[in-house]
């Protein structure tokens, strides 16, 4: 079983979402954030690649790969075989612009 990471920038950026989905639209909608999440690293706990490769980065040295969250986001992650860790390294928000969102990823 996969242990799952957060990297600090990834963190952060899932509780501004949820922040502003609090005051936007209600607690309701920010519960849903932390429920989306809860099955996303279930399920990447038990199965880390099942989450198709990332397009956007696929001349990378990483793999990484990628799964919806709250249907306009996307969680970014790359997964090590050796290690057993999934390490979620972004959040997007798929409105933005792809080149601006690959320069996120380092």
């Amino acid at each position: 079983m996969a242990q799952v990471k957060w990297n600090k920038k990834a963190e952060k950026i899932f509780l501004e979402r949820v922040l502003y989905s609090y005051h936007e639209f209600g607690t309701t909608t920010a519960q849903k954030w932390h429920t989306e999440r809860k099955r996303i690293e279930h399920q990447l706990e038990g199965f880390p690649e099942s989450y198709p490769p990332e397009f956007l980065t696929r001349n990378r040295k990483l793999l990484y790969r990628s799964c919806h969250i709250m249907t306009r986001f996307k969680i970014v992650y790359h997964y090590s075989k050796t290690s057993d860790i999934v390490r979620i390294v972004d959040i997007w928000d798929t409105i933005q612009h792809p080149e601006n969102l690959k320069k996120r990823i380092k």
